[in-house]
């Protein structure tokens, strides 16, 4: 108890937890203890956090001693709209979460409506989904990489990324009328052919990128303080990766080459040659180097999909599950009923659930899908990978500087849209 007239000063005891009234002019030595840590608050607004994330850490001096990510701050509720919405307009809705990868969100989802409709969309539909889905991988990964650069101090690199970057967006606005969250892969196909000219347009892409890829990573290399700052930090072994479900690049980092592009082949990736970059080191020097190899071998697999494009429709047809094409609607009741009643009550799934999974730019992205006969879907969950990504990163800090959390986060590339989905 204070009383009138008596100067107090507070001392905090850590190890009990509690706080104790020290009278003034006492001899007693209120200097902190040794082994006093500190709890400080990484975000949730902060320039290296990707988003809106925030990590409590402990630490002993700069050591980091424990980590506990707080997520939920971008939380927009994607699965329970999607039990408001047709199927038809699914992919509008998914294509927000990851949104450097929003074509790969797009297909995930429909390929889980189209095993439950049981059909199989035309060769060139398969092949136009390839040919965005890798472009989508070079997007995520330039971003990632000009991200990672900044986060360390290398704004040359930033601003190389994005320079690059902006080639890809061109040309997804030029198919899709948008340059992100593009609503272009739907169930059944994809909403529109390719543009004319496009043949040029990619075979562009895939020649400046890699090559100025290349000369971006000269700046970078043989750099002995970005070599310091990325090797044996933010190490996660096999073991630990397969534990916390961590995919991609994370766990290729680790020697394992997994990839569900050559594990359970979707959209015809069976018919393309391709590597599965890995490393040994387990660190963010080595996530580092499994991402721009990607980069290569998704320019590989694009150069594959510009010589075998097959002709045909983008599209089913015969499902209703698609809009009739525009000049019918014109001369043809049956098409413009059709038209009308596909945006207004949508097509029917069968009753079911099903799973999917695609090999996304971060990761393992799947799509738990649930029916009962009618539109919309009963239950939608999204296998988020970044969620696991993100609660993997105390076991990559703890034991770290709490500088090499920004190097550890970059190297983890979440993003929140889709951890908070």
């Amino acid at each position: 108890m204070f009383l009138p007239g008596e100067t107090h000063r507070v001392e905090l005891t850590r190890e009990r937890g509690i706080v104790t009234d020290v009278p003034e002019g006492t001899e007693e030595n209120l200097s902190a203890p040794e082994d006093e840590t500190m709890i400080i608050n990484m975000g949730p607004q902060h320039p290296s956090t990707h988003g809106v994330l925030r990590l409590m850490l402990e630490l002993d001096g700069e050591e980091i001693l424990r980590v506990k990510p707080v997520i939920g701050y971008l939380h927009t509720g994607m699965e329970k709209t999607a039990e408001e919405l047709l199927y038809i307009q699914g992919s509008t809705n998914v294509t927000r979460m990851d949104y450097m990868n929003p074509l790969g969100n797009e297909l995930c989802f429909s390929l889980a409506v189209e095993r439950l409709l049981g059909i199989e969309v035309p060769e060139r539909a398969q092949a136009i989904r390839v040919l965005m889905a890798e472009l989508c991988r070079i997007n995520s990964h330039l971003v990632w990489f000009a991200t990672s650069g900044m986060d360390l101090g290398a704004t040359t690199v930033m601003i190389h990324g994005l320079r690059e970057r902006e080639l890809i967006l061109r040309f997804f606005e030029k198919t899709s009328g948008l340059r992100m969250n593009c609503d272009y892969v739907r169930p059944g196909g994809v909403a529109a052919d390719l543009p004319d000219g496009w043949v040029e347009d990619v075979a562009e892409i895939i020649e400046v990128i890699p090559r100025r890829l290349h000369e971006s990573r000269d700046l970078l290399d043989d750099n002995p303080i970005f070599q310091k700052r990325m090797r044996g930090v933010g190490i996660l072994t096999r073991d630990e990766a397969i534990a916390l479900g961590a995919t991609g690049p994370i766990l290729r980092a680790t020697g394992l080459a997994w990839d569900i592009r050559k594990a359970f082949p979707y959209s015809g990736y069976d018919r393309y040659e391709f590597d599965i970059p890995t490393q040994e080191g387990c660190d963010a020097w080595s996530r580092y180097q499994v991402r721009v190899a990607e980069v290569n071998e998704s320019a590989r697999i694009i150069r594959q999909v510009i010589e075998t494009m097959p002709p045909g429709d983008y599209r089913v047809q015969d499902r209703k599950v698609t809009p009739p094409p525009r000049h019918r609607i014109d001369v043809s009741m049956e098409a413009l009923i059709h038209h009308f009643k596909l945006f207004t009550e949508g097509f029917k799934v069968p009753a079911g659930e099903t799973y999917v999974a695609i090999e996304s730019p971060k990761g393992e992205l799947g799509c738990y899908l649930v029916s009962d006969g009618v539109p919309p879907a009963y239950r939608q969950h999204t296998r988020g990978l970044c969620f696991y990504h993100v609660h993997a990163m105390p076991s990559m800090m703890v034991g770290g500087l709490v500088a090499d959390a920004v190097v550890v986060i970059a190297s983890a590339d979440p993003v929140l849209g889709e951890v908070d989905r």
